[in-house]
Parts: structure tokens; sequence; C-alpha cells
């Protein structure tokens, strides 16, 4: 009779990914926040993980967690791992016949900026399937199956290509236009704002010599198309971002308030997934404003 002796098992794949997204995060939250789980389940993977080591990987303490000696040891090879398990998904990928292009990109830009790029992309691209997804944060291109990504990044530590500088200025209906003559009118107008880019109306006022706690009506937003689109109805008067108010602007349904435009720090960019594939290296173009 064959004997079949049980053959020693290594960890859960899901439980080595939550240590390595932990490891570089130094935060159990934020590797929660990528791996799309609860922290909880984060700190139950480690702990199986731990348990299954015979050591501890992370010291807990009240302001957050550090690697042990050991787990360093550990994370440089789990990365690299990862990194290649991403990059033999996307060749796999690209070995069916129907090509995709996976753009990932902030909620904002998906509504108000892409779909006047993507007419010149589908025109360059017939036959091939675009996906849009609207993330709040930027993806790993090593890893996820995203082959361009399109967010803002400070300006000083940006990787991507850069597509244009971030402009802020103030913009409302014609109806509410006609209320402002000077800067010294905006505390007594409505203003709106979206969470993401809270501190857009005390930059600028800080830059104009304004006191933003001055201001008494003040509606936030969970999305910048929100807060567009009450600006659209009159409600008050908002930071326009450049790039994201064009249309409007162009076809009458918002006014540039006759103020400065101030720079934010950040830049949309451009990232690809495969730095020398040639599909991708000539869509750039329709990304890129000419010069």
């Amino acid at each position: 009779m064959a004997v079949k002796p049980p053959r020693p098992k290594g960890p859960a794949l899901n439980a080595l990914r939550a240590f390595e997204a932990a490891a570089r995060h130094q935060s159990f939250a934020l590797a929660a926040d990528e791996l799309s789980v609860t922290p909880g389940a984060i700190s139950q993977h480690v702990k199986t993980l731990e348990d299954w080591a015979g050591q501890p990987l992370f010291q807990r303490a009240p302001n957050g967690v550090s690697l042990t000696p050991a787990a360093q040891r550990l994370v440089p090879l789990l990365e690299a791992a990862f990194d290649q398990l991403g990059a033999a998904t996307r060749l796999l990928r690209s070995m069916g016949t129907q090509r995709e292009l996976s753009i990932a990109t902030l909620p904002s830009l998906a509504q108000l900026w892409l779909p006047k790029v993507l007419t010149g992309v589908r025109a360059a691209l017939p036959g091939v399937s675009i996906r849009v997804t609207g993330l709040e944060t930027p993806p790993m291109l090593r890893r996820e199956l995203f082959d361009l990504a399109i967010f803002y990044e400070d300006h000083v530590e940006a990787q991507g290509r850069v597509i244009l500088h971030d402009q802020i200025f103030p913009v409302c209906a014609p109806e509410v236009a006609q209320q402002i003559t000077c800067l010294e009118d905006l505390p007594d107008v409505p203003v709106l704002s979206d969470l993401t880019w809270d501190q857009d109306w005390p930059l600028w006022c800080a830059a104009q010599g304004l006191d933003f706690a001055a201001f008494a009506n003040h509606s936030r937003y969970s999305l910048y198309a929100l807060a567009l689109q009450e600006a659209r109805a009159g409600a008050g008067v908002m930071m326009g971002h450049s790039g994201l108010v064009e249309q409007d602007l162009a076809q009458g349904r918002l006014l540039r308030l006759p103020f400065p435009a101030i720079h934010t720090g950040r830049v949309l960019t451009l990232g690809l997934a495969v730095e020398d594939d040639p599909v991708l290296a000539d869509l750039i173009k329709f990304f890129t404003p000419p010069p």
C-alpha cells in the first residue's frame, strides 16, 4: 500500500500578503485600506503568521506598530515575491485575445476630465475594451491589474509623468456672480467644498489675505462632483480646479470670478504599469496637453 505522509504546510498566502502590506505601511489600518479588508482582519492574519513562525513580527505600541529585527529580514523577500506575482499575472492576462485598457483615477477625474480624453484613445485603439475605476488613492501598478493611473500628487514627490499643474480659483453660477463685486463680498456668500480637498478654501484665502474663519456659511460634500453640481444650481461659490471645471466654464454654466488663481503644490500625473509597452507609450499624447 502506498504511503502518503502529510507534507509540511506553509502559511496562507493571504496571511503573507497582509503582513507584507502592514510592514510596508507600518500600519494595520493602511494595510486594510489597500487590501479592502478590516484592520481586525489584518491583525488576525499577522497573528496567524506569528503563531506559525513561533515569534513576533511586530512590536505593538500605543502609537503604532514597528517591525522586529527578524521581520525586517523577511520584508524584502516578500515584496519581491509579490511584485513578481503581479508581473506574472499581468503576463497571463496579456495572453488573451481581447485586449483591455484598465485605468484607475480619482472619481472626480473619471467624471469631469477623463471622458474628453477617452474620445481620442478609443479612436486610436479600435476594438480595445476600456475599463475605468474610480479610486481615492493610487493603486500599486506593479501589483494590481491597472494599465494607467491618473492621480494628483505632491509636486515635490511626484512619481508619474506630469500632465498639468493644479491651480484653484473661485467659480459660481452666473446669478451668484452678480452678488460678488470684490473679495470682501465672499465671506457673506455660501461657499462649497469637498472633503478630499477641504484645505483649498483656507489655502486660497490665505493667499488673498482673507480669514477663512470669517466665512459664515460653508457646505461640504463627499465628492467634488457633488459640490460642482450644487455650484451649477446656484448654491454658492466653490473652488474650481483647472482641468475639472473647463467644460462648465466653456458652456457658461459656471463663471470664474475675477480673482487670482493660485497653485496648490499638486500636479496631475500619469503612471504606466509597463513603461516599455508600446501601446501604452503611444497613448501618452492623449493625456498630455499640447505645449
